[in-house]
C-alpha cells in the first residue's frame, strides 16, 4: 500500500496563510461593513440586511448591472469567434510562428491604465489620430465625450484590441496540440474545411475555449481601470459599469455600508455566472 507523505503540506501552508491574509480577512471586513452603518470615528451601528435590500431594489444598481452584462456579452460575442478565426489563420510552423505569437502577446503586456489613457488620447475628436481622421477626413460625427453610442463603440473596440490576444493564444495552443493523424484521416475521407473545424478542431479546443470564456467573462465583468480612464463612466452615466458605480459609491460618496453590500452581491453574481458557464460547457464531460 502506497503511503502518503504528509510533510508536503508544509509546502502548502505558506500559500494558505497568504491567501487567508489577502482574501479571507479583507472579505470578513467587507461582510462586517455590509451589515453596519458608520458615522465616522469608528462608531458602528447594526444595520442588518438593510443595505442588501436597498441595493437589490435600487434602480441605479439595476441600470449599472444591465450595462455590465451588455458590455460583457458584447465582449464575449466578439472576442471569442474573432480569437478563433485569428488562431486558425496563424502559421503552425516556420519563421512566422514566433513573430505572430509575440505580436499577439504585445497588447496584453501594456498596463491597464496606460491602455485607457492611450485610447483616450487616440480617440479625442480634435487632437486624437483616430478621432480627427473620423471627423475631418471621413466626415463622421464622432465624439465619445458627447455621444453615448460613440463611447460604447470606443470601450468595446479598446477591449477587443487589448484582450482578443488572450483568446487567440489559448485557441492556438489547442490547435497545435491536435495530432497530424487527425488531419490525414480527414483528408483521406475528403472532409471539407468546415467539417475539419467542426468535428476535429473545435472539439479539441473545447477545454482551452472553456478557460478562455471563463477568463474573459470574469475579467470583462469586473473591468474598471480601462473604461474609467477612457470615459470616466460618461457621457452622463452611459458607460458607468457596475465596477465604476461601486467605486463611486465607496470612495466618491463614502457610503461604506451600501458599497460593501454591493461588492458582495457583485462577487456572488460573478461567482454564480462563472459556475453556470463552467457547468454548461463541461456537462458532456461529466456524463
Amino acid at each position: 500500500m502506497k503511503t502518503v507523505n504528509q510533510r508536503a503540506w508544509f509546502l502548502v501552508l505558506p500559500v494558505l496563510f497568504l491567501v487567508a491574509f489577502n482574501a479571507l480577512i479583507p472579505m470578513m471586513t467587507v461582510v462586517n461593513y455590509s451589515v453596519q452603518e458608520t458615522f465616522g470615528d469608528n462608531l458602528f451601528f447594526w444595520e442588518g440586511l438593510g443595505w442588501y435590500e436597498q441595493i437589490l431594489t435600487s434602480d441605479r444598481f439595476h441600470a449599472a448591472l444591465g450595462r455590465q452584462f451588455l458590455f460583457t456579452g458584447l465582449i464575449l460575442v466578439i472576442e471569442v469567434p474573432l480569437g478563433i478565426i485569428i488562431a486558425l489563420s496563424m502559421p503552425r510552423q516556420g519563421f512566422w510562428v514566433p513573430v505572430c505569437l509575440v505580436l499577439m502577446a504585445l497588447p496584453m503586456l501594456i498596463p491597464w491604465n496606460v491602455v485607457g489613457a492611450m485610447w483616450n488620447i487616440f480617440t479625442l475628436p480634435d487632437i486624437g489620430l483616430l478621432g480627427y481622421f473620423l471627423n475631418h477626413t471621413l466626415g463622421i460625427n464622432y465624439d465619445m465625450t458627447q455621444d453615448p453610442l460613440a463611447a460604447w463603440i470606443t470601450i468595446i473596440t479598446m477591449d477587443v484590441w487589448h484582450w482578443t490576444s488572450l483568446v487567440v493564444l489559448l485557441a492556438y495552443a489547442g490547435l497545435v496540440s491536435i495530432p497530424d493523424a487527425y488531419y490525414q484521416a480527414a483528408k483521406i475521407d475528403g472532409a471539407s474545411n468546415w467539417a475539419v473545424f467542426r468535428f476535429i478542431q473545435l472539439p479539441k479546443m473545447k477545454n482551452v475555449l472553456t478557460i478562455a470564456i471563463l477568463l474573459r467573462f470574469m475579467d470583462s465583468f469586473n473591468i474598471y481601470t480601462e473604461p474609467f480612464v477612457l470615459t470616466g463612466g460618461g457621457p452622463g452615466n452611459s458607460t458607468t459599469l457596475l465596477s465604476i458605480d461601486l467605486v463611486k459609491m465607496a470612495l466618491g460618496q463614502f457610503d461604506l455600508g451600501p458599497a460593501a453590500a454591493m461588492s458582495l452581491i457583485y462577487f456572488a453574481i460573478t461567482l454564480g455566472v462563472s459556475w453556470l458557464f463552467y457547468t454548461l460547457m463541461t456537462k458532456d464531460d461529466l456524463n
